[in-house]
């Protein structure tokens, strides 16, 4: 069964995943992961976006956060651990990558920072 996803939202939040300095850089993103000691649900993972203005002006920081969110979407309900807090910071390779490269990025990522599933998770139709 896919765990539920939601947003972080407020700074302090992503203040507290970066606090944890667990984090893990690829070509297309860089994942910041942080165990969630405040969530009463185990059933439940959160996660947020960033794009610096290095990447770009606002139109091509939406895009890249745009991208991060359709991989994040496909990947997280089914590989991530639950009761876990995630930070997806876009790269200048975020725009340029293709989209199964992203994917692979943010499973080898997820591996590396030890927040993936042993066993995939199935996805109701």
């Amino acid at each position: 069964m896919p765990i539920g996803v939601e947003r972080l939202k407020k700074r302090a939040e992503f203040l507290r995943v970066a606090s944890v300095r667990r984090k893990w850089a690829t070509p297309g993103m860089v994942l910041q992961a942080a165990r969630d000691s405040s969530s009463s649900e185990a059933e439940l993972v959160r996660v947020g976006f960033t794009v610096t203005k290095k990447v770009g002006n606002a139109v091509i920081r939406n895009r890249a956060k745009r991208r991060l969110r359709a991989v994040a979407a496909e990947v997280i309900p089914v590989h991530a651990r639950a009761g876990w807090d995630f930070v997806l910071i876009g790269r200048q390779g975020t725009l340029t990558r293709d989209y199964p490269d992203l994917k692979s990025d943010l499973l080898t990522a997820l591996a590396k920072v030890g927040a993936k599933v042993q066993e995939q998770r199935s996805v109701p139709e």
